[in-house]
């Protein structure tokens, strides 16, 4: 399994808008899961897990016209870019 973590910085009262566009997404071929976690220290912060099937999903993912327009819309809703973690599952289970 091959993804992401990234951590977004979202900009003041646009939380809710920013996760009703994320959760009408339709997941892309080779998507396994995704989440979003709200941590209990920081009120403007999001951060979320992308796990794709293998990197060659992910990588194809990435370089879909539809992703790069997803993702101009969410950056509409942040202050700044994410801050991506990209790298190979190397233990965890589907339950």
């Amino acid at each position: 399994m091959y993804g992401s973590i990234f951590n977004m910085d979202v900009k003041e009262g646009h939380e809710g808008e920013l996760l009703g566009l994320m959760d009408a997404l339709e997941a892309p071929a080779g998507m396994l899961g995704w989440f979003v976690m709200k941590p209990d220290l920081d009120d403007r912060k999001l951060i979320g897990v992308a796990v794709f099937r293998d990197k060659e999903a992910y990588v194809a993912n990435a370089n879909r016209p539809e992703q790069h327009e997803s993702f101009m819309k969410i950056m509409d809703h942040l202050a700044s870019e994410p801050d991506w973690t990209d790298g190979e599952y190397v233990i965890g289970e589907v339950i």
